[in-house]
């Protein structure tokens, strides 16, 4: 039988998400758990993957196995097993062909910043310094929305087959010390949210303008945009599916179509 996991974790301690030959990932942390607690090989499919450093509130992945019993009694077997910095919230039954990142319809993410020096948000936010002017920054954002095609922020040398992603919301916001950018979209491209948020930071610092931005995303070119912000201020925060796969299973989840 096929089951979907939704769990989340603090990226500090791992190399992202997907499996890797010599470095500690979330995947290899969690099938592991699995594996040992249900006797048998559990390999994990997930929602997509987050990079070194990365977190995620809300993260998803499927897996096969025979029928489970008991699947609170499962996930407070798991949470005891995990290290602190994993926690599994659900496990529910899916129809079999149901698949934790082909059916996902947006994935929505995070990115905070803080303009104080703030020890607790040393791990977990980006501290930017320089004052920021929030207007100009959603302005840019609002743009995004107007375009497609997003080569100029994804990771150069990557092997995907478009660069088209449709973004359907794109903003900042102050929220309790920290400005919190928030993106959703259908899909995200490597390293998109950390050049997007990159970029909009110059325009906040005003060193770009709105037209600057404009003929970035026109060129194509990532070296143009700008820098990649770091991995810490970064949070994966709903993954949305269609009610065929969570409309028995709504609490917790982004909106489903």
């Amino acid at each position: 039988m096929r089951y979907f996991v939704q769990f989340s974790y603090f990226g500090k301690a791992y190399h992202g998400w997907q499996n890797q030959p010599n470095a500690l990932t979330v995947q290899q942390v969690l099938e592991e758990a699995f594996s040992t607690i249900l006797r048998h090989p559990v390999e994990l499919a997930g929602a997509g993957r987050t990079d070194t450093g990365v977190h995620a509130q809300q993260m998803f992945a499927h897996f096969d196995t025979e029928p489970i019993t008991s699947t609170s009694q499962l996930i407070h077997r798991l949470n005891a097993y995990l290290p602190a910095d994993v926690a599994v919230q659900q496990i529910f039954e899916v129809p079999p062909d149901a698949h934790a990142r082909f059916d996902a319809v947006s994935r929505t993410y995070e990115y905070w910043i803080v303009q104080e020096k703030n020890p607790f948000y040393s791990d977990s936010a980006y501290y930017v310094k320089h004052p920021l002017a929030i207007e100009p920054m959603n302005e840019v954002a609002n743009l995004l929305l107007e375009h497609q095609d997003f080569e100029c922020f994804s990771k150069s040398n990557t092997d995907v087959k478009t660069y088209l992603c449709t973004i359907k919301e794109a903003c900042w916001q102050d929220e309790n010390n920290k400005l919190v950018f928030t993106i959703t979209a259908n899909r995200f491209l490597r390293n998109m949210v950390r050049a997007i948020v990159g970029t909009l930071l110059e325009v906040g610092m005003k060193r770009w303008t709105i037209d600057d931005v404009n003929t970035i995303l026109k060129s194509g070119d990532r070296q143009k945009a700008g820098p990649s912000v770091p991995a810490k201020g970064l949070y994966l925060t709903t993954i949305a599916y269609p009610n065929t796969i969570v409309s028995t299973h709504e609490q917790g989840f982004g909106k489903s179509v």
